[in-house]
Order: C-alpha cells, then structure tokens, then sequence
C-alpha cells in the first residue's frame, strides 16, 4: 500500500468494531420499533446520533469550523435522500427477521457501482458488471420468497412489503453515496457527517403528524440507545478510513451477516431460510469481488502514476 496507510490492523479494527455497533443500533430499533411511526423512529436515531458526533468534534477542535460549508443544497439534498432511504430501511428491519433485512441491504454497494456509472461517469468494465449482475441475483433469491407474498394479507404481506421497503432503501442508499461522492471533493467529512444527523433530524420532523405518539419509557431508552450507537458507529467507520484503504476493510462489512444471524435467532428467533443462505452467499462474494477488482485497479493506477513521475 505504498506506506500510504501505515496501520490496516488498526483500521480493520476500527471497521469490525463500527460493524457490531451497527448491528446493535438494528438491534435496539427493532426491539423498540413494533408499532411505532418510522418518522418518529429515524428522528430519535438521528438527534441522539448527534451527541457522540458532537462530543467527539467537540474534544477534537473540529467543532468551531463543522458548520462551516459552502454547499448547503448539496448537504440537504444528502440528508433528504439519506433520511427516506432510512426510513424505508427502519420499516424492513422492523417486519423482517434481522439477518435478512441485513442481507437484503447488500444491495446498496451493488447498486453504488451502477449509479456512479451512470450518474458519475465512471468507468466500470466488464467484470465489475457482471458481479453486480450476479450479487443483484443473489438479493433477488433472497427477496423473491417475500415478494411473492404482497397479495396476501396479515403477516406474509407485512414481510412482503418489509423486503420491498429495504429494496427501495437501498436504492436510495446507493443514491445518496453518490451524493456523498460529490460532497467529499470539497467538504470535509466530520461536516458532512454533522450535517447528515442535522437535517435527517430536521426532516423526521416533518412526519409529526403521521402517526407519532408518547412513547414507554423502555421504546424511548431503546430509540435513544439505538441513535447513541449509530453515532458512534458513524464515528468508528469515518475513523476506520484513516488507516486502511476502503479495499482493504470493505470485505469486513460482511460480518455484520454472522453477527445478525446470532442476535436474530438468539433474541428474536429468526431462522435463516435456505434460500436467504444461498442468496446472501451469492450476493457476498459478489462483493468481495468488486473489492478485489477495485483494489487491483487502484494498485495498477499507482503503477502507472510512479512511471509517470520525472525521475529527480
């Protein structure tokens, strides 16, 4: 890695570590969600994200300058698509068993690769295509059983609509790193990520009077909980990226499948289907692929970039 990032462990370490924070922010959301408005869920995750961000810049001195940006449509635009991406998400993680609405979400790197072809012009060749055609068939094994279902009633249609709402986040998931993309070439992260929890918060506002109500004491300590931890993962995962090249911990996002598939069947008795196991191995191996492939293209870029540099 040319000395460019001097400790991987260091930042595989940070990644695994903002994965099984992730994963218990699901978990907390799914134990309190049953019954409550996804608008008043994503606002308790969003505010509460905000303390450790705020905390955190606050200890490092970033807090005087975080508000500072000069693209605020762009951020806002980021934040609307982000919120209902993860709102869609929260309404699939409540109807599903965890490990598949995990599963199912795979499909935002996926379907990252064919947005920023399409919307960022990059270029993807022939490989990366075809192991985002064969991931895509991975997710379509796993939701299909579900889909089936939308025409029934009670909870088959429940699950139905839970598989095709964490569908629908992922695209926009996927379009909201595009998003992002965009932001980075100018902003700085920890402003970009203030700015995320800021206007999701904002924006979950706006559902109040769709279907909010008071809440027990043990939903509120849960949503609080739950909007605690995906700050901090949020932090983690930013943090990882300081020491590791994306390529490198990428691949461990998928332990986040092995971790919902122990807490699922522990505390909520999700048995993985046969056809969820096939689908989700489909759909990681695509990943990892695409990883792989990106990685030999940045290694073959710095070859190309040294021989291009004048000797001294």
């Amino acid at each position: 890695m040319d000395g460019e990032y001097p400790h991987p462990l260091k930042g595989i370490s940070l990644k695994v570590f903002s994965v099984v924070v992730f994963v218990a922010m699901s978990t907390l959301i799914k134990s309190a969600g049953e019954g409550i408005a996804t608008g008043q869920i994503t606002f308790y995750r969003s505010a509460f994200a905000m303390v450790p961000i705020l905390v955190y810049l606050a200890c490092t001195g970033y807090l005087r300058t975080a508000f500072k940006t000069d693209n605020i449509l762009g951020h806002l635009a980021r934040g609307f698509v982000g919120i209902v991406s993860m709102s869609f998400g929260f309404y699939g993680l409540v109807h599903l068993p965890l490990p598949e609405a995990i599963a199912i979400g795979y499909a935002m790197p996926l379907l990252g690769v064919v947005f920023a072809a399409i919307f960022l012009k990059e270029t993807v060749r022939l490989y990366r295509w075809t192991a985002v055609f064969i991931g895509l068939v991975g997710v379509m094994i796993i939701t299909w059983p579900r889909l089936t279902l939308l025409d029934q009633g009670g909870l088959g249609q429940e699950e139905a609509l839970g598989a095709l709402a964490v569908l629908i986040s992922a695209a926009l998931g996927a379009t909201a790193m595009v998003l992002v993309r965009k932001l980075v070439v100018r902003e700085k992260t920890h402003t970009i990520v203030l700015y995320f929890s800021l206007s999701a918060a904002c924006f979950s506002l706006l559902t109040l009077p769709f279907g909010w109500e008071p809440l027990p004491w043990s939903s509120f300590l849960l949503l609080m909980a739950g909007g605690f931890c995906g700050g901090i993962a949020q932090l983690l995962l930013t943090q990882s990226y300081r020491y590791a090249d994306m390529s490198t911990i990428a691949p461990f996002e998928y332990t986040s499948i092995l971790l919902g598939i122990i807490i699922g069947y522990t505390l909520f008795d999700d048995i993985p289907t046969r056809t969820m196991l096939i689908g989700t191995v489909i759909v990681i191996s695509a990943g990892i692929f695409i990883i792989w492939r990106e990685h030999q293209l940045g290694l073959e870029r710095r070859r190309a970039r040294k021989h291009m540099t004048p000797l001294g």
